[in-house]
């Protein structure tokens, strides 16, 4: 799925990772919003719905996460 932001809308992700649930090494999940606490909330509830954690090892996984603000990244002049 591509994403194309919306000229001055901020967007934020937070990057879970999530090896010690999968196995796999470096592997993350990544959780997209309009603000950090919006990406942190769909964070949590993809780590619940889809990985079937619990509310301790989703704080856990989310002390280990980064938020990062996307929009300068994403925006046709670079910032």
């Amino acid at each position: 799925m591509v994403q194309h932001p919306q000229d001055n809308q901020p967007i934020y992700s937070y990057v879970v990772p999530v090896e010690r649930l999968t196995g796999r090494a470096s592997e993350e999940l990544m959780a997209f919003g309009a603000s950090a606490q919006g990406a942190r909330s769909q964070a949590e509830r993809m780590l619940a719905d889809d990985y079937g954690c619990d509310a301790e090892g989703i704080q856990q996984l989310l002390a280990q996460a980064r938020v990062e603000c996307l929009t300068p990244w994403c925006s046709p002049d670079g910032g």
